[in-house]
């Protein structure tokens, strides 16, 4: 009986066992046996192809801003003040009044283990891949204060993040958040910081490695010390890495120490204004183009997709006014993705081996750039676009 093959692997190696298993038995009747397997072979392709799990098409992280914990400081438990009790650090009136449409679905505090792994399980299944934890040095200007570190309470979506049960689902890196407030300065807090870093995240086994690496952004390089940054290649070779990928959010070189070049976010251009709102497309063309700079130094680039930026929340009523955009539909966003994964297909040369890139960013609220799941957007539109760019479903 001859029966043409039209599956392979492990349907092919199915259908030759059923086919040989009814010709042993002498069974006559082969347009019975050839509907039979066809519908055996059809069940089984329809049962496993739910658990089928496409290669993503590029390796995308998150920035994950953890001011969704400790206490607001306006909470002070005044009549005038009420609307600040029991919120986070860094809640304002506004997102509760006129951007409340920005108020994620477990609320505004992200606190707890339950919310954390919440969190790992919607991301992970919509196509990121790991989380960079924008992460706080104490004292500001002096020592490393090991204690002070672990009390911020912008630090401890990162904690929970690194004991969480189903946290082998992503990996995690460091966005060293090294401005006003939190500065590393001098190179025996550099070397402090470089200790730490190893032996406290580094190590740890779900921590993002390229190459063997470590992956750690320094969002302000020209507050990084070279001196500091030469120690920490030389304590991660001792430590078993074969040394450490810095990458800086500006344009410094490798002369500096650094090995690849990144970006928190984009959101301006020369001669944008304040006093209008400017449409998605304008913001997407802004990061394009930051792409498709030639003045990387020969450095490998790690690109951002920019969600989001308005910024007024916690703008108005001030003098420090920042462009402000749309923040642009989930088919916009997609095709925003789309874009990106077309010009690291086409510039493989310029990105890492596993194509690294970013989005800013998970969490970030007040800043407008957001992606998880919210009061206007319960069903997470957003996360699905992406997830259909990166995960193909």
């Amino acid at each position: 009986m001859k029966v043409k093959k039209y599956y392979r692997s492990f349907n092919g190696f199915l259908f030759d066992f059923f086919h040989r298993m009814f010709e042993c038995k002498r069974i006559k009747n082969e347009g019975y046996i050839n509907l039979f397997l066809f519908t055996v072979l059809v069940l089984i392709g329809g049962c496993k192809s739910d658990n089928i799990t496409q290669a993503p098409s590029i390796k995308l992280g998150a920035y994950y801003f953890d001011g969704w914990a400790g206490k607001c400081p306006y909470d002070d438990g005044t009549t005038a003040n009420a609307w600040a009790k029991g919120m986070p650090s860094h809640y304002v009136k506004l997102l509760g009044t006129d951007f409340s449409g920005r108020k994620p679905i477990w609320g505004w505090r992200d606190d707890t283990m339950e919310i954390m792994e919440k969190q790992i399980n919607l991301a992970s299944e919509n196509g990121i891949s790991y989380f960079a934890f924008d992460w706080y040095w104490h004292d500001t200007k002096l020592p490393i204060n090991v204690d002070e570190i672990l009390k911020d309470s912008k630090n401890s979506s990162l904690q929970m993040f690194m004991v969480a049960k189903n946290n082998t689902k992503m990996q995690f890196c460091l966005l060293v958040a090294n401005h006003t407030g939190s500065e590393i300065v001098g190179t025996d807090a550099w070397k402090q910081a470089a200790n730490y870093w190893i032996k406290t995240y580094f190590k740890h086994p779900r921590y993002l490695l390229v190459d063997g690496k470590p992956l750690v952004i320094i969002f302000s390089p020209l507050g990084a010390d070279k001196d500091g940054l030469t120690y920490l290649q030389e304590a991660a070779r001792n430590a078993g890495f074969p040394g450490v990928l810095v990458a800086e959010c500006g344009t410094r070189s490798a002369a500096d120490g650094f090995q690849i070049q990144a970006v928190y976010n984009v959101h301006s251009a020369d001669g944008i204004g304040v006093d209008v709102t400017y449409p998605f497309q304008k913001l997407m063309d802004i990061n394009v183009a930051q792409w498709i700079r030639t003045d990387r130094q020969n450095m490998l680039y790690i690109p951002t997709i920019t969600a989001g930026w308005d910024k007024r929340p916690c703008e108005i009523g001030t003098t420090n006014l920042s462009p402000h955009y749309d923040r642009g539909t989930p088919a916009e966003l997609e095709n925003y993705a789309q874009r990106l994964v077309k010009w690291m297909n086409a510039y493989p040369g310029q990105v890492t081996k596993d194509k690294l890139a970013m989005i800013y960013a998970w969490n970030e609220y007040s800043e407008g750039g957001w992606i998880t799941p919210c009061a206007e957007d319960p069903d997470g539109s957003y996360l699905k676009a992406i997830r259909h760019v990166v995960l193909g479903k």
